[in-house]
């Protein structure tokens, strides 16, 4: 089976929405991208912490197939980020904090045994960190990417070197019309495959995701649920199932794109009924199995007759 890599943030997270609060709960990108793709194919996992990260944190991850040998723990204090969401408007996360800690220093250095893994994440970090992973990896198939305005906007120069190198770009609307100044999903769609990524994956929120390859365009509804009790980690989430089912398949393809998109809807379903990763950790396959093909129900229909048009 083959092995996915991922490099981005372990954190703690304080997360109020209109269904409560919750302090110092684990998150970060790394985080809810392994919980998530561990149930598709063993992770490798290139993170810090810091020595108030609690162990049992990291037991868990170990059981569920993720290799912790990449995860720096150095002195200090864990990364934390703290955010609300208003109302209910839960596309949108508000930060009212955000402590680096021994983030701030973060450096990635992948073990050797991480070196020629073949599907890779750079999750939201540094451009410039991203660019330093890249040249340590050899010869990957295939290379994803995640970014925030806040990178697009710093470190724009080093974010488009980055996208040179990078097959699948994850991003949200806003994120793509800032980066590409076009005002339409197409053309900024267009202006990314010119420098760089051929596949485009643009997430919306409660609306779902949109799949952009060659002349293909695919789009992957948000699964209907009562409650959206914590949207936080739901782009990483959806980033995991999507690179978990890709991580084996033996050809990049329409179908497996596809069903790729389907299972990250699944599984950033799951994430978001729950506080943190709550959810993920009481997951079992029989449940995804089971939500993916309710998915099935709900994007398929029959059309092997015309319209009764008149």
């Amino acid at each position: 089976m083959s092995h996915l890599l991922v490099i981005g943030s372990v954190a703690f997270d304080t997360v109020e929405t209109p269904y409560g609060k919750r302090e110092f709960v684990l998150g970060g990108s790394a985080n809810f991208f392994s919980m998530s793709s561990s149930f598709f194919a063993p992770v490798r996992m290139v993170a810090v912490v810091g020595e108030d990260f609690p162990q049992e944190h990291l037991e868990r991850l170990a059981q569920r197939g993720v290799d912790l040998e990449g995860l720096q723990r150095t002195t200090g204090k864990t990364f934390h980020w703290t955010g609300v969401y208003y109302g209910e408007d839960m596309n949108q996360a508000h930060t009212l904090d955000t402590q680096l800690n021994v983030f701030e220093h973060f450096t990635p250095q992948l073990p050797e045994s991480y070196r020629e893994t073949k599907t890779v994440l750079l999750a939201n970090i540094d451009p410039e960190l991203q660019l330093k992973v890249l040249e340590q990896i050899k010869s990957p198939r295939l290379v994803a990417c995640d970014t925030m305005n806040f990178w697009i906007s710093g470190k724009r120069m080093a974010l488009m070197k980055v996208l040179e190198h990078v097959d699948l770009f994850l991003l949200n609307e806003k994120e793509l019309k800032d980066l590409s100044g076009q005002r339409s999903l197409l053309s900024g769609v267009h202006w990314l495959r010119e420098r760089g990524p051929q596949i485009i994956v643009v997430k919306r929120g409660e609306y779902g995701a949109m799949l952009f390859y060659r002349d293909m365009i695919f789009s992957a509804p948000a699964f209907p649920l009562e409650d959206v009790r914590d949207p936080t980690g739901a782009g990483d989430t959806f980033a995991g199932g999507l690179l978990g089912y890709l991580a084996d398949v033996e050809e990049i393809n329409e179908l497996h794109l596809r069903r790729a998109m389907i299972a990250g809807s699944v599984m950033a379903s799951f994430v978001v009924e729950q506080f943190s990763c709550d959810r993920l950790i009481s997951l079992t396959p029989d449940e995804i199995q089971q939500r993916f093909l309710a998915f099935q129900k709900l994007v398929h229909f029959d059309a092997s007759h015309e319209l009764p048009l008149r």
